[in-house]
Parts: structure tokens; C-alpha cells; sequence
């Protein structure tokens, strides 16, 4: 089945997984409990580098990494990172559905910056439908908007804009023919390093339950990571970013299943309106491929 897709088909597959695994990444470290969140990100990426480099070991792909492309890969790890701060320290300040809100304004700066920096074009129907999901994600998330003025909002939204361009980033590395584990690798190094200092200075001290909890999240976050380096190099953002909106779906399900978090009827209408902007946006581009091929 997997090899008969089409490239877009599989960038779908892989974002819709990169999601998923990052529903389960926002589990556990919830599961984890009260543990300063650059600690719970540096474990995040501790394990994340760890996978990454067994990979890179095990298959030895090439590199492929140039001086021209590595300025590609340093900036997929200072935005990502800059990203992953941003978001940590907006959950931190905010009630968790504003900080989720303006994380997920990613999908939508990863469009806009694919445009402005890739220079890939963006029809008006993919813009319309990634604000679509966008607002389906609100109904969801439901931030009641109160702290939206204040600085960790603007810190969360710089948290949002960071991810998009280090999408951008990351495709532009993969479309040079960089390796995605060399990738993965340097961005969870370059994530542990910037994150160290505070960690050595206010370490707290964990159980042994709350550190599985940080490796499983480790873990996810590995999956996540490796799907979405996979989607970007497969498809152009503008095809891909309003898949990222299921993230918002899943964590519903899993919340519902293993946390007892019952949703409401405005989270129905939400899941409702992210999967119908996806297959709209799914039947759009394939007519658009259609055309394109005549």
C-alpha cells in the first residue's frame, strides 16, 4: 500500500501520525507532574538525540549536510527551539487552552513562510481552509482569551511563528538532501544544550515514575519528530499544515479515554470542522493535481 501513495499521500500519513505521537508527548508530560518545564524539555530532547543517534549509527545514511545547507539545519534548531521555550513558557503563564491556541497558529505561519521564504505559491482555497482549522482548533481548545493582551501571549504566538519557520527550515534541509536524523540529532543536541544551564542550576529531583513518564515522553516526541521531518521532505507546506489540526482531535480522544476528560458539544463541533477542512482541502488539491496534469 505505503509504496503505491503518492509523495503527498505519504506527507498526509506522516503528519497525521507526527500528531498523533505529539498527543501522546503532551500526555506524559502531563502524567509527569509538577517538574519545571525546561527540565521535562531537556529529557524530552535527551531522548529524542539518543534515538536519533542510534539511528544515524545503525544505517549510516549519508549526512549530507553542506556548508550551503547547514545554515538550513541550524535554523530548523534555533526557531524549533525557540518554539519549544515560547510554548513551555506560555503553558506555564496561561491557562493551557490559550497557550495550546497560539501554538497552533504553527500550521499557519509554516504556510506563510513557505511563501515568503521558499517562495512556494499558496492558493487562496489552502490559506482558507488551514483558517478553518484553525478556528474547528478554538471550539476545542475554547481559550477564554482574557490574558490574550499580555506578555506570555505574545511570548506563546512567537512560540507559534518559531515552529512554522522551522518547518519551513526543515524542508529546505531536506529538499538540500540533508539526512533526517542528522537533523533530528542536531536540533535535540542544540534543544539539550540551551536548556541546560537552567536545569543544572534549579534541578528538581523526580521519582522513578515521574522520569518513565519523561522518557515515554521522550519517546513520543522522537516519533513525533521523525514523522514530520518525514512529511516535510514528502510535500510543500501549504498541502500538509492543516493536517497538523488532528493533533488537536487526538489529544480530545486520549484526554477522554485515559484522563476522563469529558468533551462538550462545542468540541464535537470543532473535531467536526478541522476533519471537514481537511477533506475539503484533501478533494481541492487532488483537483488541482488533476488540472495540473492535463
Amino acid at each position: 500500500g505505503i509504496k503505491m501513495m503518492s509523495s503527498k499521500s505519504k506527507g498526509i500519513l506522516c503528519i497525521i501520525l507526527s500528531a498523533l505521537s505529539f498527543s501522546f508527548m503532551s500526555l506524559f508530560i502531563k502524567l509527569s507532574g509538577n517538574i519545571p518545564t525546561l527540565q521535562k524539555s531537556l529529557f524530552r530532547n535527551l531522548v529524542a538525540a539518543f534515538v536519533a543517534l542510534i539511528l544515524l549509527l545503525k544505517d549510516k545514511p549519508a549526512i549530507g549536510c553542506t556548508k550551503k545547507s547547514f545554515g538550513y539545519v541550524f535554523g530548523r534548531a534555533l526557531f524549533g527551539t525557540v518554539g519549544i521555550f515560547c510554548n513551555f513558557y506560555a503553558i506555564d503563564h496561561l491557562n493551557i487552552a490559550d497557550a495550546a491556541m497560539l501554538n497552533k497558529l504553527s500550521p499557519f505561519f509554516a504556510v506563510l513562510f513557505s511563501y515568503l521564504i521558499l517562495k512556494e505559491s499558496v492558493a487562496f482555497y489552502q490559506i482558507v481552509c488551514v483558517i478553518t482549522a484553525l478556528m474547528g482548533a478554538l471550539f476545542i481548545l475554547k481559550p477564554d482569551g482574557s490574558s490574550l493582551l499580555s506578555f506570555p501571549a505574545l511570548i506563546g504566538m512567537l512560540g507559534g511563528m518559531g515552529a512554522g519557520l522551522a518547518y519551513t527550515l526543515l524542508r529546505k534541509a531536506r529538499t538540500l538532501g540533508v539526512s533526517a536524523p542528522f537533523i533530528i540529532l542536531f536540533f535535540s543536541v542544540f534543544s539539550c544544550l540551551c536548556s541546560l544551564p537552567y536545569c543544572t542550576l534549579h534541578y528538581t529531583p523526580m521519582t522513578f515514575i515521574q522520569l518513565f513518564y519523561l522518557i515515554l515522553t521522550g519517546v513520543a516526541a522522537s516519533f513525533g519528530q521523525f514523522f514530520i521531518t518525514a512529511a516535510y521532505s514528502y510535500a510543500p507546506a501549504r498541502e500538509l499544515s492543516v493536517y497538523d489540526y488532528t493533533n488537536v482531535i487526538f489529544s480530545g480522544i486520549i484526554g477522554f479515554l485515559l484522563l476522563g476528560e469529558i468533551p462538550d458539544y462545542l468540541s464535537y463541533i470543532g473535531c467536526f470542522i478541522i476533519i471537514g477542512a481537511s477533506v475539503i482541502m484533501y478533494i481541492l488539491n487532488l483537483r488541482t493535481d488533476q488540472k495540473s496534469q492535463q
